[in-house]
C-alpha cells in the first residue's frame, strides 16, 4: 500500500494529494495518508449551502481557524493544530474492492476502534447526542464524549474512506469552543460536553504516536497488504 508521509503546508496541499491517492486507487493500487492538518475549519457541501455560511466562516476567522471547503461529506469539522485527519483511498470494482458503502463503513470503524485501542484508549462506535459533526459512522470515549468521524465519496472506479480524529485534551477545548459558534451560525445543534480525545479515553496525547498506530491498522487491515510503501511529500510552502 502506497503511505504519504510528510509535511505540505500549500493551501492545496490535501486536496491535491487526496486527488493522487484517489488517481492511483482507480489504477488499482490502494493508498494511505494520516496527517496533523494546520489550524482550519473544514466546511462541509451542506454548510457552503446553508444561509449562516458567511457568518459562520467569520466566526471561525475570529477564533484563528482558516475556513477551507472539503470534498467528503458531513458537517464543518474544526482542526486545532493536533487533531489528526486521515484518507484511505480502496480499488472498486473487478479491482477487488469492498462493494458496498456500507461494508466500507463497517470496515473502517473496526479499523480505527482496534487501532486506538492498541493505544490503551476505551473507546466504542457511536456518537452522543448533538455532538460535532453529526453521523452514523463515529468513535467515542467509551460512555463518553466523541473524538471521530467517518465519511467517504465515491467514483466509478475508487473510494476515498476519510475521517477526523481529536487527540489530546487541550485540542479537545478549542474543538467545542470554536464548533460551538459555528455550529450556532449554521443552525446546527450541539453540545460542546460532547467532544472527546484520545487522551481522554486513555490514549496518547501526542500526535505522532496515533499516526504511526492509524498507519499499522490500515496496512495491516482489510484492504491492506502489509507492505507499507513509503512516498514523503514534505514541502517548504
Amino acid at each position: 500500500m502506497r503511505v504519504l508521509r510528510g509535511r505540505d503546508p500549500r493551501p492545496a496541499a490535501d486536496r491535491e494529494h487526496t486527488s493522487t491517492l484517489l488517481a492511483d486507487a482507480g489504477d488499482g493500487t490502494p493508498g494511505l495518508r494520516v496527517w496533523t492538518p494546520p489550524r482550519q475549519f473544514a466546511f462541509g457541501r451542506r454548510d457552503a449551502r446553508d444561509p449562516g455560511f458567511e457568518r459562520a466562516k467569520r466566526l471561525a476567522a475570529d477564533r484563528g481557524f482558516e475556513p477551507i471547503e472539503r470534498d467528503v461529506g458531513g458537517r464543518a469539522v474544526a482542526y486545532p493544530g493536533d487533531a489528526l485527519a486521515f484518507a484511505h483511498a480502496v480499488p472498486l470494482g473487478d479491482r477487488g474492492g469492498p462493494g458496498s458503502i456500507a461494508d466500507r463503513y463497517e470496515r473502517a470503524t473496526e479499523t480505527l476502534l482496534e487501532a486506538l485501542r492498541g493505544l490503551g484508549a476505551d473507546v466504542s462506535p457511536g456518537e452522543p447526542p448533538e455532538s460535532f459533526c453529526p453521523g452514523d459512522h463515529s468513535v467515542r470515549v467509551a460512555d463518553g464524549g466523541k473524538i471521530a468521524g467517518i465519511a467517504q465519496r465515491v467514483r466509478g472506479d475508487a473510494a476515498l474512506v476519510a475521517g477526523c480524529l481529536v487527540v489530546t485534551r487541550a485540542g479537545a477545548r478549542e474543538i467545542a469552543d470554536a464548533t460551538a459558534a459555528v455550529y450556532d451560525a449554521l443552525g446546527v445543534p450541539f453540545d460542546s460536553n460532547t467532544v472527546g480525545s484520545v487522551a481522554a479515553a486513555g490514549g496518547p496525547e501526542r500526535p505522532n504516536s496515533v499516526v504511526r498506530a492509524l498507519e499499522d491498522a490500515f496496512v495491516d487491515g482489510p484492504w491492506g497488504d502489509g507492505d507499507p510503501r513509503i512516498d514523503r511529500i514534505d514541502r517548504d510552502g
